[in-house]
């Protein structure tokens, strides 16, 4: 994973992958020094999220969009945008909870905890969909615990009820089922990190 992380990027996606990294980065710097402390820790948060993509060696077609969720995700927070534009909270919950949920998976294959995926469909494809599944439902749970912890702790500005939460889980679940789908009959490492999973795997056995 670290060879992936400081492989020099080849190609105007992979160089487009890495500036969105930058530019998260730089929106975290600048929200320090004109935004609310608060605007920079929904920032920070992302800073993680940005960079796994990279170390486990993601096509960079998907690193993009992972990056681009992300970004999105956090900044929407900044502008106000889930209670100011309709519908808007569902539809960022789909993407991110579901690209989370498959860089999770991917990341967990790496180690060996769960089957590296296959050409087609197989045993494997279906380990993918269901745990990417049950992932975005895990991630789900903890982010609105993080929000939670931030309208009682931090500020009551915080947008939180019942009926939100529940909401955001189950769109968030659903989002992750279909991105599974999308991981388990598309190739989202490069040809290369795809090449050194499957001989671990087999070494494994």
């Amino acid at each position: 994973m670290i060879d992936n992380f400081l492989r020099p990027p080849r190609g105007t996606l992979e160089h487009l992958a890495d500036a969105l990294r930058l530019l998260g980065l730089a929106g975290v710097v600048a929200a320090a020094l004109f935004l609310e402390w608060t605007d920079v820790g929904i920032l920070a948060f992302t800073l993680p999220g940005l960079l796994l993509a990279r170390f486990i060696g993601m096509v960079a077609w998907g690193d993009i969009v992972v990056s681009v969720v992300l970004l999105i995700a956090a900044w929407s927070n900044v502008f106000d945008l889930y209670t100011t534009v309709p519908g808007w909270d569902n539809v960022v919950h789909f993407f991110c909870a579901g690209m989370l949920s498959v860089v999770c998976y991917l990341l967990l294959a790496q180690w060996g905890i769960v089957p590296v995926l296959s050409a087609g469909w197989d045993r494997s494809s279906v380990a993918a969909v269901v745990l990417t599944t049950t992932f975005g439902l895990a991630l789900g749970a903890l982010w609105e615990m993080v929000e939670w912890v931030g309208v009682t702790y931090v500020t009551p500005d915080i947008f939180v009820t019942y009926e939100d939460t529940i909401g955001d889980m189950a769109i968030g679940g659903l989002g992750a089922l279909v991105m599974g789908l999308v991981a388990a009959r598309t190739p989202l490492l490069r040809t290369d990190q795809r090449g050194r999973q499957v001989e671990r795997a087999r070494e494994s056995h």
